[in-house]
């Protein structure tokens, strides 16, 4: 089994959440969280950007004006099988691709043991 971590924009929360469910992905957590990535923007480039007025208001206009501050995102974490984590994977970037900084990242970890609390049975290994 496999654990899938997304970071996602807060917008993208309901189509994400439906996107799984209608993919065979029902189960997740979704929690919030700041965060920003490793790009910086060089603050001559921002200056100059603001100063000419051309500022997009999008989300690449966002990007440039956040680019020291922390952005509030989502996090959804769920486990799959091994067979399943592509799909998984597709289905959060179908839904979030925008092709704009931002559009958020997917890591993918090993699950090492499964247990169900109410029973204390170990169900995957």
């Amino acid at each position: 089994m496999k654990e899938v971590m997304a970071f996602i924009r807060v917008n993208m929360v309901n189509p994400t959440k439906e996107a799984l469910a209608k993919n065979g992905f029902p189960a997740f957590t979704c929690r919030k969280c700041l965060g920003r990535g490793k790009k910086s923007i060089d603050p001559a480039l921002l200056e100059a950007v603001m100063a000419a007025g051309e500022l997009p208001a999008n989300s690449v206009g966002e990007h440039l004006t956040e680019y020291n501050r922390l952005i509030a995102k989502r996090f959804f974490t769920l486990i799959v099988e091994d067979s399943k984590v592509e799909e998984a994977v597709k289905t959060i970037i179908e839904v979030n691709q925008t092709g704009n900084p931002g559009d958020g990242r997917i890591f993918i970890l090993p699950v090492a043991e499964v247990y169900t609390v109410r029973t204390g049975e170990c169900v995957a290994d």
